[in-house]
């Protein structure tokens, strides 16, 4: 299989809480795979491992056949937190520019890309805004078209339809599942379950480890679910219970 992402017993403690535990996971390239679990389930930290943000205390991490931590993997890969990992001071224009320039984009590269991120984040009009002045939904939408600034082959988005309209969240959706039929690989996190459901696969994390995987609807059917949310309180609650 040939993985965009592989971990091998992937773990991480902060003092004595164990926030992944042996975590061994392959994601194959061009496929959205969404991690989805409660608060605290270890999703945030395990993105933050895979990006090199964060060290293993132990196992191994393969990211675009590049060992982490791996400076050369950086320009490969697109990082959206979950907080607004953009400058206030700085316009929308200006925030895509400084982050198009930290990937190596030359200014042409830059003002093309610009438009189209804009576009799919819907923000053309907003291009001389001062980020600090944007809604806390504009912001996140600002993130997201930094993180896609590049072109990345692979995208870690951590919540990224978090305070969005869910008019807009439909349009984010389609243009992520246009990006992974041209061949980018998505790693999303979400609370919607009904975002997870337009996943290729999902893994479902409690507790800092990896439950369950599979297509959402093979999910449902191993639990005799009729619905996504069904499916995994079934399979968190047996989880909690070994």
């Amino acid at each position: 299989m040939d993985a965009a992402i592989r971990t091998e017993n992937l773990t991480k403690r902060f003092g004595h809480l164990t926030a992944v535990d042996r975590l061994s996971l392959v994601v194959p390239r061009g496929e959205t795979y969404g991690l989805i679990g409660p608060n605290g389930s270890g999703k945030t930290t395990t993105m933050r491992l895979l990006c090199g943000i964060l060290t293993p205390d132990s196992g191994e991490i393969s990211v675009l056949g590049y060992r982490i931590p791996s400076f050369a993997v950086l320009r490969k890969i697109g990082y959206m937190p979950q907080e607004n990992a953009i400058y206030p001071d700085l316009s929308v224009r200006e925030n895509l520019y400084f982050f198009g320039r930290m990937q190596g984009l030359s200014h042409r590269k830059i003002q093309s890309r610009t438009d189209e991120v804009l576009r799919v984040v819907h923000l053309e009009g907003k291009r001389d805004a001062l980020a600090r002045d944007l809604s806390g939904g504009m912001q996140r939408r600002v993130s997201l078209a930094a993180a896609m600034i590049h072109r990345p082959e692979l995208l870690f988005l951590d919540e990224p339809t978090a305070g969005v309209d869910p008019d807009l969240r439909v349009f984010f959706w389609a243009h992520f599942k246009r990006l992974t039929e041209e061949g980018t690989t998505i790693l999303i996190s979400t609370h919607y379950l009904e975002e997870a459901s337009r996943c290729h696969r999902i893994g479902l994390m409690s507790r800092g480890r990896l439950v369950q995987e599979g297509p959402p609807q093979a999910l449902e059917e191993a639990t005799h679910a009729a619905t996504l949310e069904e499916a995994f309180l079934t399979l968190v609650g047996k989880k909690e219970e070994e």
